[in-house]
Formats: C-alpha cells, structure tokens, sequence
C-alpha cells in the first residue's frame, strides 16, 4: 500500500478530477488497487446495528464516489461498513457542463457541480440485481433536472431500487440541481417524504428510509426538517450534504468555483449541524455524519456529536483507499481508550442529558464541557450547543453562509 500512495497517487493528482475518478474506477473494477490483507478484519468493537441491519464497522462511503454501483463489493473489500451508491435519478442524465469537479489541493478539499449525471435507475438497478449480496449497499436517489413532480420521480427511484438496496436515501440537498433544496421546506418535504414512504411500502417493504440535507440550514428549516422526520418516523438522516458556502480561510486556486465544496474546510459546519439535530430529535432518529472526515479524530468526532455512522468520499482523493484502515483502527483505540464497549455505547456522549448509554472517561468527557445546552433558551435568543471536538474541544468561529440556494 505504501508504494500506491506514495506513487501512484501523485501522479493521478496531475490528471484532470474527473479521468482520474473514472481512472480509479476502472481499477477498481479490475482488481488493480491493492487493499491490505486485514482490511475486512473484524474489529468486534466497531461493529453496529443501525435501523435493523447490521454493520461491521461504522466506516461508510458515501453517494458520489460510485454513482453507478460499478463497484461497491470492492470498496466493501478495502474495508468500509457499507457503501452507498448513487445519486441515482429515474432517467439517465450527464449532468451539468465539464470541468465540473475540482481539486482544491491547499485545502485537501473538493468542490464538484456535477449535476446527478448517472446512467439511470434501470441500469443501476440491473447492476445490483446482479452483483453478489454481501455486505451493506445503500441507494442514494435524485430526480431529473427537469422533472415536473419531484415526488413522483423519487417514488420511481424507489420503485426501482429499493428491492435491490439494504437503505434508501432521499436525496434533496445537492446544491447542484437547480429548486432542488426548496424541497427541504416543510410543506414540499412531509408532502414528498409521505409519497416516498407509499412507495416504499408497495415495492420495498421494510426498506429503512433516510433523508440527506444541506449543511446551509437556518434554525427554523433544522426546526422543520426535525418535526417532519420524527412526525412520519423516517429511519434516518444523513447530515450533511455539500457547502454552497466558501469559509474563511481558503487557500487554493480553485476555490471561487461554483458548486458543493467538500473535504476539511466542511467539518466543522457540518458537525454543528449533526449535533443540532441530534439534540432536535433527542436522540431518537439514527443519524449519519458526513462532511471533513479523513482520520478517526474526525469519526470519532462525528459519533460523539450523535452520529451512529460515518461516511467519507473526499478524503479518499488525497489519501487513496487504505485510508479507511487508518480510521477504522483509530477509531477502535479511541473508544477503548475512553472506556466504550462499542461504537454505540459512545453516539451522543457529547450530550449525556438526551441518552448516551455508557459513561465517557476522557475524551468524551472533555467534550461534555464544551458544550453548552441550555436548560430554557428565551425565545428572542436561543443559545446553541457548539459540535465537540475529539482531541481538543473548543468553539471555533464559522463564518454563517453568505447566501442559500433558493
């Protein structure tokens, strides 16, 4: 594995984004990226149950890296609790116009627009017909560009896919197809999350159900989103999606391209907003954290802000696949280190007031005290808890998206 990273990598790195994506995927497919021996070695502490199915470690990979499911039974072999497929839209698409997705190797970030280009729900539905069933494939699904009814095209992708897919993810927060996150809007939400989970029940029956959003959120959507979620009793979120918004702090050439930016300067946002809904749906709602994850520090993280699961896909473009071993292996040490039992033992410790199970002993603990949840905010100003920091808890200053998508 050294020699791949080492060699490899740097050289893929001088290959426009997008031939390098389908460079790896292509090796991929044909055994050409070499994994360690241990990668699927089960580590009992890592594994998990999460909405009834059960995962060998909570190291996932999310939508975008393999939009098509070409190969997620090899990315399960290099090591990764499950893998998630998609965005999957009813209707084949190619997407917004080249160049489309861009390093910004200062930052180890991405930022893409790609535009839910993918080959359509029925051939992506052969594909996972067809693959050999082992280990946790989720399908990540979009509509059309330019559907009429948003709701009917996420019924079809259900339709299609969910006979074939261990969980369905309603994806309504890429800030590349044009109206797409006004459907994070109360009304349209509960009115398309309803016409999904019909659907659900006729072609899929007691397929989990979960909803992607936006990391660009104001207190009241977080509100919304929340009570439409617990209310139709969703079986998960995952939070979150890409950031229309540019940080402060920026170095690369690249970072004033339009679309979803990835990787580190993501994080901490997305973290805040994982912790918020935690502490909105009182810990009652399985949560997936996703956005800035590329050590076990940074899943650790996640898990103690209530995530039950993590997922990363910019991470892998620095640091190759191996990378997952690296965070699967840390992960464990952290937990044992601070006295859990198991992943679940630790969601939520940063907030012991809605439920972690098992009492943290360092770590953890340190995150207690950073955060500050306040026992009857005033209405005219709500004190908010910040997202704990593994290793060194303490509030950083995030500058509030400039603007949201409308």
């Amino acid at each position: 594995m050294a020699w791949y990273t080492s060699l490899v990598l740097p050289v893929i790195r001088w290959i426009d984004a997008e031939c390098a994506h389908g460079l790896a995927l292509w090796a991929l497919k044909n055994n050409l990226v070499p994994r360690a021996s241990d990668a699927q070695d089960v580590l009992p502490i890592l594994e998990t149950e999460v909405f009834g199915r059960t995962f060998a470690n909570p190291v996932g990979l999310a939508a975008g890296f393999d939009k098509n499911a070409e190969v997620p039974n090899q990315m399960l072999a290099h090591g990764f609790g499950f893998v998630e497929i998609g965005s999957v839209t009813p209707e084949p698409q190619a997407g917004n116009r080249k160049p489309r997705l861009f390093r910004l190797y200062s930052d180890r970030a991405v930022i893409n627009r790609m535009g839910f280009n993918n080959d359509g729900a029925a051939v992506v539905a052969t594909r996972l017909r067809k693959r050999a069933r082992r280990g946790i494939v989720g399908a990540n699904l979009g509509k059309n560009k330019y559907a009429a009814d948003a709701a009917d095209d996420y019924a079809k992708g259900v339709a299609a896919l969910g006979p074939y897919a261990d969980y369905l993810v309603i994806n309504v927060s890429s800030p590349n197809t044009p109206g797409l996150r006004a459907l994070q809007g109360r009304e349209p939400l509960q009115k398309l999350l309803s016409a999904v989970l019909v659907a659900r029940d006729r072609f899929a029956a007691g397929v989990p159900v979960l909803l992607k959003v936006a990391p660009d959120l104001t207190d009241e959507d977080k509100q919304d989103i929340a009570a439409v979620v617990m209310a139709l009793k969703l079986d998960g979120m995952i939070v979150s999606n890409t950031t229309i918004d540019r940080p402060v702090g920026l170095n690369s050439y690249d970072q004033d391209e339009a679309g979803g930016l990835s990787g580190p300067p993501l994080m901490e946002p997305s973290t805040r907003v994982l912790a918020d809904f935690y502490r909105l749906t009182k810990g009652t709602i399985p949560l997936i954290g996703v956005g800035g994850v590329a050590s076990g520090k940074d899943a650790y993280e996640k898990i103690l802000n209530g995530a039950s699961l993590v997922q990363l896909y910019s991470a892998l473009v620095y640091h190759g696949p191996g990378l997952v071993q690296e965070i699967r292996e840390d992960l464990a040490r952290r937990l044992r280190k601070d006295g859990f039992a198991s992943v679940a033992d630790a969601v939520g410790a940063a907030f012991p007031d809605i439920g972690a199970s098992s009492p943290a002993i360092d770590e953890a603990v340190q995150a207690r005290g950073a955060v500050v949840v306040p026992a009857a905010p005033a209405p005219a100003a709500k004190a908010k808890a910040a997202p704990v920091k593994a290793a060194a808890p303490r509030k950083k200053a995030v500058r509030k998206p400039a603007k949201k998508e409308g």
